[in-house]
């Protein structure tokens, strides 16, 4: 009761002295508009970049939306954590290290949602250089109709600006692509070049069958991509809820145990060691879920 006491006393000061310092603005923009200040000092520059173009995208999550995950992951880390410890200062411990990891759970968002936008301008490159290659049979002529037709975004958009300032610069494309597939590094962008370097280089009469067939190449990439992002789907949703029943296990062998039987186990400093393990362990296995489908999306 003491302990249930000082938290809420330490939980109302800490309402009291943001309150006092928001002033009249509202309490949640206050809090959202000094994260952003503390975020934007620390975090790395490509970070920054990534986090920009999601919002530009229109797929950033909403003040509104933080703030469920918040309580959503504060909370059941919280009650769990009582359930297991039956302590107070372990729940709210649980609780703000579970609301910590809310940053780095969306950073692993953001990076999917960027690398699926990216994959789509690569593929919205190669496709359209392919195709304009049949009217101008020319690499670089390619290249600006492209950019002319506005269906690239930045950065792909800049960067192929920079490759077409490049082979105008040098009188050779060989710089143009190595600067390309050094931000991009992707098969169909290797292969689509070196077949373009041969042509260019070779002076091939009749390259149609070559470009026909990378557009196939294409096609079927793309559709791998998009399936494995749908088996990525699947194994997510089907983890996360075997993890969830996983942390319910702790509860079962209450059950089994009875109240006394595992108060008395909690009392033993290897009983506490064991239960947290699983926990650890858990959340390690969780989080590691999370990691595979957020990341490489698109890869090769």
């Amino acid at each position: 009761m003491i302990q249930l006491l000082f938290v809420l006393i330490a939980l109302i000061l800490i309402f009291i002295l943001v309150y006092r310092n928001a002033g009249d603005k509202n309490i949640y923009q206050y809090l959202k508009n000094n994260y952003e200040v503390v975020f934007d000092k620390i975090a790395p520059y490509s970070y920054k970049q990534i986090r920009n173009k999601v919002k530009s995208l229109g797929q950033d999550y909403s003040t509104k939306k933080y703030i469920v995950q918040i309580i959503l992951f504060g909370g059941v880390a919280s009650i769990g954590g009582y359930l297991y410890f039956r302590s107070i200062i372990v729940a709210i411990l649980y609780g703000v290290i579970a609301i910590a990891f809310i940053p780095y759970l969306s950073y692993l968002r953001y990076k999917r949602i960027y690398s699926e936008f990216i994959f789509e301008q690569i593929q919205t490159y190669t496709t359209n250089v392919i195709m304009e290659f049949g009217t101008t049979q020319s690499f670089v002529k390619s290249l600006e109709g492209v950019i002319e037709s506005g269906v690239l975004e930045d950065p792909v958009k800049r960067d192929v600006e920079e490759m077409i300032r490049l082979s105008y610069e040098n009188g050779t494309i060989d710089a143009s692509l190595e600067y390309f597939e050094e931000k991009y590094d992707f098969y169909i962008v290797k292969n689509m070049h070196q077949l373009f370097l041969q042509i260019t280089n070779e002076g091939a009469r009749d390259a149609s069958e070559s470009l026909e067939n990378m557009s196939l190449d294409i096609d079927m990439l793309v559709e791998s991509v998009y399936r494995d992002r749908e088996d990525r789907a699947v194994f997510q949703k089907k983890f996360i809820r075997f993890g969830l029943m996983l942390y319910g296990m702790i509860m079962l062998v209450q059950l089994i145990l009875g109240q006394d039987t595992y108060k008395q186990f909690l009392n033993l400093w290897y009983g506490k060691a064991l239960i947290h393990f699983v926990v650890i362990l858990n959340s390690y296995f969780l989080i590691k879920g999370e990691k595979y489908y957020n990341e490489n999306v698109g890869a090769e």
